[in-house]
């Protein structure tokens, strides 16, 4: 896995980790890099902490595009994984164009397909693509 892929992971985990706590996802990202400096004196990749932000920033609006291209699945209906997972691809393809929307859309199918259900990965496919077709300005 790319530096870029694990830190798209560790994104994932923290905000996953936040929500099955109830906790401030920001809280979670502070927690999370200094137990890393205590343990083995290194620090977060700085992506994790732009994804891990951004995804907050822009939480409400993020949430809002998903529900817009979830068919017949609510936030609430699907598992905390997958909503990391979109939630992090999403906040990628609407706020982070650096990164071509096939690439965002390929890493998060492989975090659905090994953190979640046989079925997340074409779920997760399926709605990010939407996004990209639907929000995303062409050439992006």
């Amino acid at each position: 896995m790319s530096s870029r892929g694990k830190a798209r992971k560790r994104a994932v985990d923290i905000l996953y980790e936040a929500e099955i706590r109830g906790v401030d996802p920001l809280m979670t990202l502070q927690q999370t890099q200094a137990r890393l400096e205590q343990d083995s004196g290194v620090s977060l990749n700085p992506l994790v902490e732009h994804l891990v932000r951004g995804v907050v920033d822009h939480q409400e609006s993020i949430d809002a595009v998903i529900e817009r291209h979830s068919v017949d699945w609510s936030l609430d209906r699907m598992p905390a994984v997958d909503r990391a997972i979109l939630r992090v691809g999403c906040f990628e393809l609407l706020h982070d164009p650096q990164t071509p929307s096939a690439v965002v859309i390929a890493e998060a199918v492989k975090l659905a397909v090994s953190l979640s259900t046989d079925e997340s990965g074409s779920f997760v496919n399926g709605i990010l693509a939407a996004i990209s077709r639907q929000e995303v300005a062409p050439g992006s």
